[in-house]
Formats: C-alpha cells, sequence, structure tokens
C-alpha cells in the first residue's frame, strides 16, 4: 500500500474511476474488472474504485494506480450494504486496497450496530489505513469527518430515504462539503457527463469518480435506446 500524503497527492484533481460489476451483470468477472481498471489507467484515470476482495486482488495485478476497496453485501436487517460489517473490513484488508470505502450514513449496520460504534472498533483495529466515508448528507459528511474518517465522499446521496429523488450530480452538495470539511471529499455519484465532471472538480473538491458512466456498457446502451426512442 502507498503511504497515505502519496495516495492523496496522485489522486487530487483527477479522475478515479469506478470498475465494478454485481452478480447479476453481464461483466461479472474479476478478470473483466482487471482489464476494465487498466483500460481506465491507460485512459488518464488516477485511481480505481473497485468491490469485492477478489476484484482488487486481481485489479492491483494489472494498475499501479490507488485503489478504493469496498465490499458490498447485502444484509436483512439493515440498509448498509457498502463494507456493511467488521469482517467486510477485515477482508478488505487482505487484498490490499490504499483506501477502504464504508457506509457512513447515520443508517444502523447489521444486527443493529451503529456507525460510531462500529467504525471506532474499525479504526482502532487498523489505524494505519485510510477509510473513506461513503455519505448522502451535508450532515452525515460532517460527522464522518468528526469520528475520525480521512476523507468522505458524496456516493450515496440519492440512494437514502432522506435523499431519494435528489437531482444528479449533488454539486451544490459537493460545494457545502467541501468548504466546511478539511479533510478530501470525493465528487462521487450520476456524473454522466465531461462537463458534469469539471462541475464536480470545480466545486473544491478533492477527485472525482465516475462509473456508470464509463464501465457499465449495458446501462451506456440503454441510456442511448432510451435517447432513440423519445424521438419516435
Amino acid at each position: 500500500m502507498m503511504k497515505n500524503n502519496e495516495v492523496f497527492k496522485r489522486i487530487k484533481g483527477g479522475l478515479i474511476v469506478s470498475c465494478q460489476a454485481l452478480r447479476s451483470e453481464p461483466l461479472y468477472s474479476s478478470y473483466i474488472m482487471s482489464r476494465m481498471a487498466y483500460a481506465a489507467q491507460l485512459g488518464g484515470a488516477c485511481g480505481i474504485r473497485a468491490n469485492t476482495p477478489e476484484d482488487i486482488t486481481e485489479i492491483k495485478k494489472a494498475v499501479n494506480l490507488p485503489v478504493i476497496g469496498l465490499y458490498k453485501q447485502e444484509y436483512p436487517d439493515s440498509e448498509v450494504y457498502i463494507t456493511p460489517t467488521e469482517e467486510a473490513v477485515d477482508a478488505l484488508m487482505e487484498s490490499g486496497p490504499d483506501i477502504i470505502a464504508i457506509d457512513a450514513t447515520n443508517r444502523a449496520r447489521p444486527n443493529g450496530v451503529g456507525l460510531d460504534e462500529f467504525f471506532n472498533k474499525i479504526r482502532n483495529k487498523y489505524p494505519d489505513m485510510l477509510f473513506m466515508g461513503d455519505c448522502s448528507t451535508y450532515e452525515d459528511a460532517v460527522h464522518a469527518a468528526r469520528i475520525g474518517f480521512d476523507l468522505v465522499g458524496t456516493t450515496l446521496c440519492g440512494y437514502t430515504g432522506e435523499t431519494k429523488g435528489t437531482k444528479l450530480p449533488n454539486i451544490q452538495l459537493m460545494k457545502e462539503i467541501a468548504m466546511h470539511l478539511s479533510i478530501p471529499v470525493i465528487a462521487e455519484g450520476g456524473i454522466w457527463t465531461p462537463e458534469q465532471l469539471t462541475a464536480a472538480l470545480k466545486s473544491g473538491v478533492h477527485a472525482a469518480v465516475v462509473g456508470t458512466a464509463i464501465t457499465r456498457p449495458m446501462n451506456i446502451t440503454k441510456r442511448f435506446v432510451e435517447a432513440i426512442n423519445t424521438e419516435k
């Protein structure tokens, strides 16, 4: 893993490409995700965001970029699915990501565990790891910074009960968080065009993540088809 300052320096002002495919998607394969990451690196990406220890392990073999790792897991007693448990963090640590992303909303984790209790345990267990708080609101981000997250992102805006229906990308939210926090802020969520990416980076954030618009060809194809259908 890179030193913390090196990680932040390498991603500053750049594009982080999210290379993820869920089990239900056509490109579900650690090998395919590693090639997707390599293509992103050749295209000029400054970092990769990836899901599951298996994908991260393969991606780390293919690229020399900083990797934000997460582990999506669904539990029947919780809405939290981005790295929701201590076991998920443990598994990610084995794959060697440079940053680990964790849901930093105020929702309870599996078994009713609150964010503060959960993160305090993780931070004590892995004091030298960089942890990114995936947030949905300004309040989420402020709280995440206060309890010790190293960086925060706007990842979950529009994907929680209180933010559902929010127009994305939420540039105003990015501006507000970047203006008031001293830790790096990552713009993420709903960035579809180069123009939106430019606007996000101009909001004062440290870097920005784009995923679906680059690495999910099924969704990209649907977008074009829908454009055709609206003209008929």
